[in-house]
């Protein structure tokens, strides 16, 4: 059994992200070349935003600067934040924001060369497996699209439930495939504490049901909902929150290893977020390509340096040609550089407010606006291997 899971736009560590995400794509805006490193931080009614900034015009930086408080207030109206009982209110809670600029040996040792090096040393993965149409682990498919389907219902028509939620989802294998879905938590905030038999019906009804069908439970499945009993208060008011926080939920839900390096917050020169995008765009043309059923791709860097210091490809045992010669032609076919994958993946665009929640990769991201998500190598890449082949038979 593999077990995954996701939070909501509610939960406090996504709100950091998507906060952190959203003064990244104000920057952004104003200047495409922004260099921004953000981090937030939430607790009980108090938001503290603070990073490293560098910006062409002194002006943008200032900008941002002055606009960050109603920046942040606006992220948690659109969360649905308000009830300063229960959860963080928009309108009252104190905001801190502390920009400094960026180092300037940091950025002598990433633009100060003939070409953008690495922002930092690091690590990344990339991931695609063929359980699901969007090329995405099943367990964390389905527990992300839980989240999005109880978010759908948060103020609806009276709805009792609130912003902040996670769910679980636990998935049985056979020989390394999924045979049906074992367990399912799902924990989400409500107002009262009266309510809370009525709330695991609704989310039992109109959440689990629709997403989780009878044919796709194993006869053991269990859902267990909101099981230390009510949940009222949510948030900052309930927990602590800092961006960066929910690196597994971003990703592959733990079907692969993790370099350790958050997202949000960073622009696209920080590898930590580019590299990981384009390691999941090889991925999945490798899977989408039919040269494998399951992939991992790793890359490597190191600080001030353009070219990775190593590609690593791991197709499981389900590759149609050997790792090492996968490894070989993503070298030929991907310009791996801070550069190249800047501009072949456009990421110098304000994209990256909508990534903060649902996963960085797979269903709620479209490849027309995201394009790590896109299958534009996978025919050319299934081509050249097969004439490699067949030139080494030859």
């Amino acid at each position: 059994m593999f077990t995954s899971e996701a939070v909501s736009a509610g939960h406090p560590d996504k709100l950091c992200d998507q906060i952190s995400d959203a003064v990244l794509d104000a920057f952004l805006r104003l200047d495409p070349n922004a260099r921004v490193a953000c981090e937030t931080f939430a607790a009980n009614d108090k938001i503290i935003v603070a990073g490293e900034f560098r910006t062409t015009r002194p002006e943008d930086f200032a900008a941002v600067e002055a606009g960050a408080p109603e920046l942040v207030r606006a992220v948690l109206r659109e969360v649905g934040y308000g009830h300063e009982a229960t959860d963080i209110d928009p309108a009252t809670c104190e905001i801190e924001v502390r920009f400094n600029r960026q180092s300037p040996e940091i950025e002598a040792g990433v633009d100060g060369g003939e070409e953008t090096g690495a922002g930092d040393q690091g690590l990344m993965f990339g991931h695609a497996v063929a359980e699901t149409e969007h090329f995405m682990p099943l367990a964390w498919s389905l527990a992300t699209d839980l989240v999005a389907r109880a978010s759908e219902l948060v103020g609806e028509g009276g709805s009792a439930l609130r912003p902040d939620g996670k769910a679980q989802v636990t998935v049985r294998y056979r020989e390394g495939k999924p045979v049906g879905v074992e367990t399912v938590v799902l924990s989400w905030q409500h107002q009262f504490e009266s309510e809370l038999e009525a709330v695991r019906a609704l989310l039992q009804a109109e959440v689990i049901d629709q997403v989780i069908p009878s044919h796709l439970r194993t006869p053991q499945f269990k859902a267990l909902i909101n099981p230390a009993g009510p949940f009222t208060v949510g948030g900052p008011k309930g927990d602590t929150g800092l961006t960066g926080r929910k690196i597994i939920v971003d990703t592959y839900g733990g079907a692969c290893p993790h370099g350790g390096g958050a997202f949000s917050g960073k622009d696209p020169t920080k590898v930590d977020r580019s590299a990981a995008y384009v390691a999941r765009h090889i991925a999945k043309n490798i899977v989408a390509a039919r040269l494998a059923n399951r992939c991992t791709v790793q890359l490597a860097y190191a600080i001030g340096v353009a070219e990775p210091v190593s590609v690593n490809v791991e197709t499981y045992g389900t590759g149609t040609i050997p790792d090492a010669a996968l490894a070989t032609a993503v070298r030929a076919a991907w310009d791996l550089t801070p550069a190249g994958i800047i501009r072949d993946l456009d990421l110098l665009r304000p994209i990256y407010s909508d990534t903060a929640v649902l996963g960085h990769f797979g269903r709620w991201r479209s490849p027309a606006h995201h394009r790590w998500e896109r299958l534009d190598k996978a025919a050319a890449l299934a081509h050249q291997l097969s004439q490699d082949s067949l030139e080494a038979v030859g």
